[in-house]
């Protein structure tokens, strides 16, 4: 089995607090947590990252395998864990990371206030906006962008995590200056 990976441009996301939170959307409460650095509140553009997985010369499934928010389109030259202030890095063992659990099998970017808007939702309020049985197979496995609250323009994108449930980490990228430059979540399908 080989793996082709494809980048796959999602559109903006629109942070109006500039706190972007990684979670499952189908299980978020009003505990979500932003990442500790903060953005400036505008859009700023996601890509999900797909491993094109091939058996035999030719194409056998997809995955996403990373979720990217870009906040500058410049080299990356470092790599950090993205942490919430709640988290505490020096507790952490060799090989281990922080990151979210998923239980829906989708993953998403998203701000802060949207996750306080889904939190009040019921199943039925979340199937009824992101009914499983319509998100696309390919380019983007899940790829869903939808506007959660109106007022302010904030939307959720979500794509299908990796291989399913799991736990997965999201990393800051700097840039050689030390700005962000993105955020990565890895849904650990490339080895």
């Amino acid at each position: 089995m080989t793996y082709v990976v494809e980048p796959h441009p999602l559109g903006a996301l629109t942070l109006p607090t500039g706190q972007l939170a990684a979670f499952d959307p189908g299980v978020t409460d009003e505990e979500e947590e932003p990442f500790s650095v903060r953005l400036a509140p505008g859009a700023y553009q996601v890509t999900a990252w797909v491993a094109v997985l091939e058996k035999e010369d030719r194409e056998w499934q997809r995955r996403v395998a990373a979720l990217q928010l870009v906040v500058r389109d410049e080299p990356v030259v470092s790599w950090e864990l993205a942490l919430i202030d709640s988290d505490e890095p020096d507790q952490l063992e060799e090989g281990e990371f922080f990151g979210y659990g998923v239980d829906t099998g989708t993953g998403a970017f998203a701000d802060l206030s949207v996750s306080r808007i889904l939190a009040g939702w019921d199943s039925d309020d979340f199937e009824e906006a992101f009914d499983p049985d319509e998100f696309p197979e390919a380019p983007v496995p899940g790829h869903v962008d939808e506007v959660v609250d109106e007022d302010s323009g904030a939307n959720l994108i979500m794509v299908e995590s990796g291989w399913g449930d799991g736990y997965y980490p999201t990393y800051l990228g700097r840039t050689g200056s030390g700005e962000v430059a993105c955020f990565v979540t890895d849904f650990l399908v490339v080895p």
